[in-house]
């Protein structure tokens, strides 16, 4: 199942042009991501490994403002290749519309060696959805 969290656009968050900064935005994706493998993970898998991000593909559709509510949904479609997934996400205006839509590539890491670890399908499993 998808995973979702909203976020409240505040002045911290605005840039000069008066809507939600992009970089912004990727530190949302990166609170989203991290709260749902928080959320889903088993303890022992979260005290165990980490994720990187080692890209990002993001589109940037419509603004969000300050005060807005924003709505971020997150999903992994297919299974690990090696030590990496791909994470779709997708940020939600109130009306429903979409204001930005990613695709992040992530690897896991070893906490004890900081050494990329093939994914686990065990690590895996729960996260594996079908899409939004």
């Amino acid at each position: 199942m998808p995973f979702s969290h909203q976020i409240t656009a505040g002045p911290e968050h605005i840039d000069i042009l008066g809507h939600v900064n992009n970089a912004v935005w990727v530190q949302w994706i990166q609170d989203l991501a991290v709260a749902h493998w928080e959320a889903v993970a088993s303890p022992e898998y979260v005290e165990a490994y980490i994720w990187v991000v080692i890209r990002h593909e993001i589109d940037y559709l419509r603004p969000a403002l300050e005060g807005d509510i924003v709505t971020g949904k997150t999903w992994v479609e297919e299974p690990p290749r090696g030590a990496r997934f791909d994470r779709y996400m997708e940020f939600t205006g109130e009306d429903g519309k979409t204001l930005v839509r990613a695709k992040t590539t992530w690897a896991m890491i070893d906490r004890k060696t900081g050494r990329p670890l093939r994914v686990p399908m065990t690590v895996a499993e729960p996260f594996l959805a079908d899409g939004p």
